[in-house]
């Protein structure tokens, strides 16, 4: 990307300040945030930029030139993402940007097909917001989760693989033998084959005050917004890999770090555990239920407990609490058109077709998948191979047409 200097003037509390500081972190781009209802200087800025106003968020880039409480889209057009596509008929659109998805767009670009990904946030899905993979095979001293994903969409390019970020797909139907991409900026195309491998996100607490502190203190990504709380106590809730993980690299930046686990032992991998139990900066409190969050009106400070055996409440103060407690299918825009399992997840065969022919799913959002990086990209390797095969009977069906 190559905007290295932008600076975001807003306030914690600022529901399109949010908006634009998960749009920028999921495009990876790098951003200085100033509040200022903390910062004097910043607030003066923002009045003399406005004449006085104080609209925000007002985003200055390295050039610059600044954006008051922009779009999406007006965000997307200034970093200079494609947003539309440069043809309307393609063999395959695959619908999502990770691990699975460009795995497959490389092996079909390979055969020499025209492929579209579109990725509704940023391109290398989650793995591109991890701050470090340490288990994927061929790197053993690890690598950034925004390297991966640099490389893997670097060789996408290399093959032609059409790619566009910021575009949100609404819907997939059926155009006779093929099927028809429809996105919310009213863009539509036409493909052979789909791909449905938008992922998965992780679930909500569900509890009272959540949704009023989400980037105020409530947080999904350890990684994109651990260093906020540089030198001050946090809470993580969840006792799977994902929670306990984030746990540990949360202890980088904070001296405790409280892990509220709904369970009576951990889930997490025994390594992971193992690691968890015995950090001195990590507390594992068990059988312990979030049942509300409490804050002032510009941030969280307490969280409220209740012992799931004795049935006590009490109350953590923390500033910020990071949710880990499972994932939920990125599905809901086609669940019209193929079948799902009873929590969402896409139903598949073998080949991984869904229930509507030419349509195919692979990786989080596939029911039955490992949601884990090195499989995503098995999966796309083998979602592959079994397009391949449904583009071929398409291209001897045009032949034979060609033929008659």
């Amino acid at each position: 990307m190559a905007h290295t200097n932008i600076k975001l003037y807003g306030t914690n509390w600022c529901s399109d300040c949010k908006r634009s500081k998960k749009f920028l972190g999921e495009q990876r781009v790098h951003y200085e945030f100033i509040d200022i209802e903390e910062d004097v200087e910043g607030q003066a800025f923002v009045q003399k930029a406005q004449n006085g106003g104080m609209t925000i968020p007002t985003i200055v880039f390295d050039d610059g030139s600044l954006l008051i409480e922009p779009t999406n889209a007006e965000l997307a057009a200034k970093l200079g993402l494609e947003t539309r596509a440069k043809s309307e008929f393609y063999d395959l659109i695959i619908v999502g940007g990770g691990p699975t998805a460009l795995t497959t767009a490389i092996y079909v670009a390979r055969d020499g097909n025209d492929v579209l990904v579109i990725e509704r946030s940023g391109l290398g899905g989650q793995a591109g917001i991890t701050e470090r993979l340490d288990n994927y095979p061929g790197f053993p001293e690890g690598v950034s989760g925004a390297e991966f994903a640099e490389r893997i969409i670097a060789q996408a390019k290399r093959y032609g693989v059409e790619l566009l970020s910021a575009q949100n797909v609404i819907s997939v139907s059926n155009d006779e033998d093929d099927h028809i991409v429809t996105t919310d900026s009213g863009h539509s195309y036409t493909c052979h084959a789909v791909l449905l491998a938008t992922g998965s996100t992780y679930k909500r607490l569900g509890v009272p005050g959540e949704d009023d502190y989400i980037g105020a203190g409530v947080h999904f990504c350890a990684t994109c917004d651990g260093p906020f709380y540089k030198g001050r106590e946090v809470a993580v809730i969840g006792g799977g890999n994902s929670a306990v993980e984030e746990a540990a690299f949360l202890t980088r930046f904070c001296p405790k770090v409280t892990l509220l686990v709904r369970g009576s032992e951990l889930t997490a991998n025994k390594v992971a555990s193992e690691k968890a139990l015995h950090s001195p900066e990590i507390e594992v409190r068990f059988n312990t239920e979030v049942v509300e969050l409490k804050g002032s009106k510009n941030h969280l400070d307490t969280l409220v407990l209740k012992d799931r055996q004795t049935g006590e409440v009490s109350e953590l103060r923390v500033p910020g609490v990071f949710v880990f407690i499972g994932l939920t299918p990125n599905s809901e825009p086609f669940k019209d058109i193929v079948k799902l399992d009873a929590q969402g997840f896409i139903k598949t065969g073998i080949d991984f077709q869904t229930s509507a022919e030419g349509i195919f799913a692979a990786g989080d959002v596939r029911s039955g998948s490992t949601k884990q990086l090195v499989s995503a990209a098995g999966e796309g390797a083998a979602a592959a191979l079994a397009i391949r095969e449904h583009l071929k009977g398409h291209t001897a069906h045009s032949m034979e047409m060609a033929l008659a």
